[in-house]
């Protein structure tokens, strides 16, 4: 959940908490009426506000078929964007199977997001060490989508898809996209990736949106980056938010920032992404 108005902030989008774990779920009859229920609740939830309460829908994605089905409802609800389960129910999403999905989120003008501990596979093995070790570990399921989608050509096919690792903090894009730039330059004819007419690192910046709290190495790092796609948000109510300090930290944070820098971060980037006013 990403909450700006309790941070003095007049507007709101609203990401699912249980959701998240929800998407681990191996039952995905239960996940879709899961989803389908929560859908409902946001945007009655959102109902009396609509004006500064932005609800983010979820999809079970048991078959692309019925994925582009559930955007069509959540646009129909005024729902503002999906959150994806970390695994569709069928092929990864890397298949060309899933095309005709990420067309009709760009055609309906739906944002899609992969948050953090929504990949079950990541949470299937006890951490190394200790405990507080698997907090070191949350931000691998989003890369691992995010290099998914750009080395197989998603966004070679369908440029105007906006995708947004959320909650994933964003300090590490910069090396993270040198890494792939690095592998595509010297060994993509042995390691094999879908087409690409552009460095991997073309595709993240256009395409991709990393939101982030606490990271202030990603307000260092502007320069080295787009910074159109940077969002912070607070995570208010989970443990990791910065709620009630917001204010301080961002004061502290974005010292060295432009103007049109700090503006784009805390609220122009979000507001053109989901088409707020």
């Amino acid at each position: 959940m990403r909450d700006q108005e309790r941070d003095g902030v007049d507007g709101e989008i609203l990401y699912p908490t249980v959701g998240m774990a929800i998407c681990n779920h191996k039952d995905r009859d239960f996940m879709k009426a899961c989803f389908d229920a929560y859908n409902l609740w946001i945007t009655e939830y959102c109902e009396r506000h609509r004006d500064r309460l932005f609800g983010i829908g979820q999809t079970a994605m048991r078959s692309p078929a019925e994925g582009i089905e559930d955007l069509r409802k959540m646009k129909d609800l005024g729902l503002r964007g999906v959150m994806m389960p970390g695994f569709p129910g069928e092929a990864d999403y890397d298949d060309a199977s899933y095309d005709p999905f990420w067309q009709a989120a760009i055609d309906l003008g739906l944002p899609l997001s992969f948050h953090i501990l929504t990949v079950r596979e990541a949470l299937a093995q006890p951490p190394r060490g200790p405990k507080l070790n698997q907090f070191m570990s949350v931000i691998r399921g989003c890369q691992d989508i995010i290099g998914t989608l750009i080395l197989s050509g998603v966004f070679e096919r369908h440029p105007k898809l906006k995708v947004i690792c959320v909650e994933a903090d964003a300090g590490w894009a910069p090396h993270y996209t040198y890494r792939m730039d690095h592998g595509f330059k010297r060994h993509r004819h042995w390691l094999t990736a879908g087409t690409l007419s552009k460095l991997p690192s073309e595709y993240f910046w256009e395409n991709v949106y990393v939101t982030f709290q606490d990271d202030w190495v990603a307000f260092r790092m502007v320069d080295m980056v787009n910074f159109r796609r940077l969002m912070w948000a607070n995570d208010f109510p989970h443990s990791d938010s910065t709620w009630p300090w917001s204010q301080d930290v961002l004061a502290e944070h974005t010292r060295g920032l432009s103007a049109a820098q700090r503006d784009a971060i805390l609220h122009d980037n979000v507001a053109e992404l989901y088409g707020l006013t």
